[in-house]
């Protein structure tokens, strides 16, 4: 019994330490009577928590661009910690991450990580790479007539978060992305402008119950923003699993995800 139980042990560590390398493509579909009928089927391909460093090498990160580009999203978002332990890490990350491409262009924020290791670094790299920076900050992008904002707040821990300037000029009625490395800040946002909150930071638990629930998340709410999309009152949340590891370069029952958000119009209640 004792050898039995040595060996399922044994090996729930050996898949622990080949699943970082399982990436899974899932897709959710976001639905909203705000959402112009010209983004209807618009495809956003959501990354987060790539952690480069020494757990999630060059080539690797390398083969996930290449995977993202053959995805053909219309939109790409970036949800933060791009690079893990060392400051060395972030102009390859970016360089990397310069050869993303997607027609209504790559817009991204900054993670707890980044700001550990260097926050002006990073952001300096972000704009070398063709990728807009939208902490406490937004872009509208635009459709034959009709248009859509994507914005932004800074670190829920280490920075600010504006929402004022992160919506700026936008009405209760323009359908509006949000990106937030953190999910926690879901629950303290001081506007109901918007639809959809993008955000990483949990990484799915990383090691969990077979993916039923996770002994740690570093949420102050529990198993609610572990993954997957969460319906508050205001608001729609989708939390990705993220990409790399932290701590420890093992996952389990909490498979990295590269996300596509596709967007569909919804016509009003009547």
């Amino acid at each position: 019994m004792n050898l039995l139980l040595y060996l399922i042990v044994l090996i729930i560590f050996i898949y622990s330490l080949i699943e970082p390398y399982l990436i899974e493509e899932k897709t959710i579909v976001v639905t909203d009577p705000d959402l112009p009928q010209e983004f209807n089927d618009t495809r956003i391909a959501f990354l987060s928590d790539i952690h480069h460093g020494l757990f999630l090498n060059r080539k690797r990160l390398h083969r996930l661009v290449r995977r993202i580009n053959q995805l053909k999203p219309d939109l790409i978002l970036l949800g933060g910690d791009y690079i893990h332990v060392s400051p060395k890490y972030i102009k390859p990350c970016f360089e990397e991450l310069s050869h993303l491409k997607a027609p209504l262009g790559i817009f991204g924020v900054l993670g707890n990580h980044d700001h550990m290791e260097d926050p002006r670094l990073s952001r300096q790299a972000m704009s070398d790479a063709g990728i807009v920076g939208l902490d406490n900050k937004s872009r509208w992008i635009f459709k034959s007539n009709s248009k859509i904002l994507i914005s932004g707040v800074g670190d829920f821990k280490y920075d600010t978060q504006d929402i004022h300037s992160a919506t700026g000029d936008a009405r209760f009625s323009d359908f509006i992305i949000l990106l937030t490395h953190n999910p926690d800040y879901a629950e303290i946002m001081k506007t109901s402008k918007i639809n959809l909150v993008l955000a990483g930071h949990t990484h799915g638990g990383q090691v969990t119950l077979f993916g039923l629930w996770a002994p740690y998340i570093p949420s102050h709410y529990g198993q609610k923003y572990r993954t997957g999309l969460v319906q508050l009152d205001n608001t729609k949340v989708v939390i990705s699993n993220g990409i790399g590891t932290s701590m420890l370069p093992i996952r389990f029952c909490a498979r990295p995800q590269i996300l596509t958000v596709v967007l569909k119009h919804a016509e009003q209640p009547s």
